[in-house]
């Protein structure tokens, strides 16, 4: 069995005896003869069990000593199954040790086939604890239990609501293609959520954003010492999602060589973690985007051909939000209902000249752009007016021309004038209060003059 042991008594026969045992059955052991030893390499290493004394030199009899060693570890490591022996066993001490954490007891002189049984069955315990605590933990970091909502009022966007309820409950692999800011993170959100797997995490990756050093790290995870930084082992992405759904955007930015290895995977449902030869295997279904033309990548040369056919069993397009003009309007007021409740602003909506700048704008940036725009401009509001019943943003009463009655580049002109103003041109608290980036914000002030 490959797992690794610390042995801990002050008898240097018994450590000997018992190392001997562990490696002739395939355990790797660590051995030390003192409370403070056995501390110290709990706190340095990782171990899948420990087999300790009750008894050292402070206490040779009673157990005390021992039993406090216990409490200890427990609160270094709760997941770590810990076997107690001693040569003085009784009822009363056995009870203690279990009470006190342990998870088995036994007695010298041992009998090899139980101690064997015992830790056999301990190690196996505690992997499984210790992989479902940090799945359990990834799992609730990685699930977004709320979730964008798809908004799909226009004719563009039925096509794309019909593919999703016809491919949804399926296990096909779906790619979904569409400019930058579209939602296609949203409409795979919404395959999941329509699928058999909704109960099991969907896990996401931006491949586009790893390097070809760690992209295998990443996906497939990598056990300790595999290279440099390996200090311990790391579940890859595949393992998380395992039983759910895999994510996969900006697909097309994929590493040659990083697709040689997500073509296996993809056929068999096999891997193996970076630095072992454990074959692993895990049941996935992948859903992938781009905004490139994959078609084009591969005639190029850039993209696997095999692996695309792998990628787009059914290929879903989003079209860009100059397409769904009808859905402006309920995707302006989501995003407005999200960033007032954030920014806590008493705004719920807009008047009619504010919409109809939003519908004039070509949108090249898609859903993502009008996102950022409704942001920004509840984030600077300072006041809301009540106007044909609804509350609408409105400038500051400052001599400035009325926000409703600009175009929405003179809306971002003003209010990254106002930012620059309220931080005396300090381009670093500016750019943090409208929500951009330095450079951003620096190419706005030279487009506007500013």
């Amino acid at each position: 069995m490959n797992a690794r042991v610390l042995l801990a008594d002050d008898q240097s026969d018994v450590l000997e005896a018992l190392r001997l045992l562990l490696k002739s059955h395939g355990y790797e052991t660590e051995a030390v003869s003192s409370p403070a030893g056995l501390l110290d390499a709990v706190e340095a290493r990782e171990f899948d069990t420990v087999l300790m004394d009750l008894n050292y030199a402070r206490d040779t009899t009673s157990g005390r000593e021992g039993l406090d060693l216990l409490t200890r570890l427990q609160a270094l490591d709760s997941t770590m199954p810990v076997v107690v022996m001693t040569a003085w066993g009784s009822v009363d001490v056995a009870v203690e040790a279990m009470r006190r954490g342990a998870r088995d007891f036994i007695q010298k002189p041992w009998e090899n086939e139980r101690l064997l049984t015992i830790l056999r069955t301990q190690v196996e315990l505690g992997k499984a604890l210790r992989k479902g605590q940090r799945l359990e933990a990834e799992n609730r970091a990685l699930r977004d239990t709320e979730g964008p909502r798809l908004v799909s009022q226009s004719p563009a966007m039925q096509p794309v609501v019909q593919l999703i309820e016809r491919v949804g409950p399926s296990d096909a692999n779906i790619l979904i293609t569409g400019e930058n800011g579209t939602g296609k993170g949203v409409v795979a959100q919404a395959l999941h959520q329509a699928s058999s797997r909704a109960s099991r995490p969907m896990v996401t990756v931006n491949v586009g954003g790893l390097s070809e050093g760690v992209f295998e790290s990443e996906l497939f995870g990598h056990v300790k010492g595999a290279f440099t930084d390996a200090k311990t082992d790391r579940v890859g992405r595949f393992e998380l999602a395992d039983g759910g759904t895999l994510f996969l955007d900006e697909i097309a930015n994929v590493p040659i060589s990083g697709q040689v290895k997500l073509l296996r995977v993809l056929e068999t449902g096999e891997f193996e973690r970076v630095g072992s030869s454990k074959t692993r295997r895990v049941n996935v279904r992948l859903i992938s985007a781009t905004n490139s033309d994959l078609g084009e990548e591969v005639i190029a040369g850039r993209f696997r051909q095999d692996l695309l056919f792998r990628l787009n069993t059914v290929e879903i397009r989003i079209p860009p939000l100059r397409e769904r003009r009808d859905d402006v309007s309920a995707l302006a007021n989501v995003f407005l209902r999200q960033h007032a409740r954030h920014y806590r602003k008493p705004i719920t909506g807009f008047d009619s000249a504010a919409m109809s700048a939003l519908l004039d704008h070509n949108w090249p940036g898609n859903v993502r752009e009008l996102d950022h725009a409704i942001e920004r401009a509840v984030l600077m509001a300072r006041e809301a007016t009540v106007r044909d019943g609804d509350l609408a943003l409105k400038a500051p009463r400052d001599g400035s021309a009325r926000l409703e009655d600009m175009s929405l580049e003179e809306v971002e002109a003003f209010l990254i004038k106002k930012a620059m103003a309220r931080y005396d041109g300090n381009v670093s608290q500016a750019a943090k209060a409208l929500g951009l980036s330095r450079s951003a914000l620096y190419r706005r002030l030279q487009r506007y003059g500013l």
